[in-house]
C-alpha cells in the first residue's frame, strides 16, 4: 500500500505547483488604455542620422527599403562593402541581420542594409540612413 501512496502523492504535488504558477501569473489590467498607433513591429526598425543636405537624394528614401529599390530610386553608389556581423557566428541562429551592407554616396551620406538569413541571402533591407554632405564617397 505505501507503494502506491508515493506516486499519488507526487502528483497531487505536482497538481499544487501548477495550480499555484496560475494563481501568480500577472493579469492583464482592465484599466489601462489601448493606443490607437500602429504596433512597433510594423514599422521598420534603423535609424536616421543627421539631417539632409539641399537636394538630397536621400530624403526620397524610407527605412525597410530593399537595396534594388533604392539603387532603383536615387542610383548607383560612389563606393559599397559588406561585413558580416557577431550574430553570423552564434551557433544555430536562423535569423536575420547576419551580415551588412552599405552603400557609399559621395556628398550625400551611407545607407545600411541587413540581411543573410538562413534562405534568404538577398541583400536585405535598409536599416540606416546617414546624411552627411561632407561625405567623400570611399570606404
Amino acid at each position: 500500500m505505501t507503494h502506491l501512496k508515493l506516486p499519488l502523492l507526487a502528483m497531487a504535488f505536482g497538481i499544487a505547483c501548477l495550480l499555484s504558477g496560475c494563481k501568480t501569473a500577472p493579469t492583464s489590467d482592465s484599466s489601462t488604455t489601448t493606443s490607437t498607433s500602429a504596433p512597433a513591429s510594423a514599422q521598420p526598425a534603423g535609424d536616421v542620422i543627421g539631417t539632409p543636405g539641399k537636394n538630397s537624394k536621400f530624403t526620397q528614401l524610407q527605412l525597410g527599403m530593399g537595396m534594388k529599390e533604392v539603387t532603383d530610386l536615387i542610383g548607383m553608389p560612389t563606393d559599397e562593402g559588406a561585413y558580416v556581423t557577431g550574430k553570423a557566428f552564434i551557433p544555430f541562429y536562423f535569423g536575420g541581420d547576419r551580415y551588412r551592407h552599405e552603400l557609399v554616396y559621395k556628398g550625400q551620406g551611407r545607407l545600411v542594409f541587413a540581411g543573410g538569413s538562413v534562405g534568404n541571402l538577398g541583400p536585405g533591407r535598409l536599416i540606416r540612413i546617414t546624411h552627411n554632405e561632407n561625405e567623400p564617397g570611399y570606404r
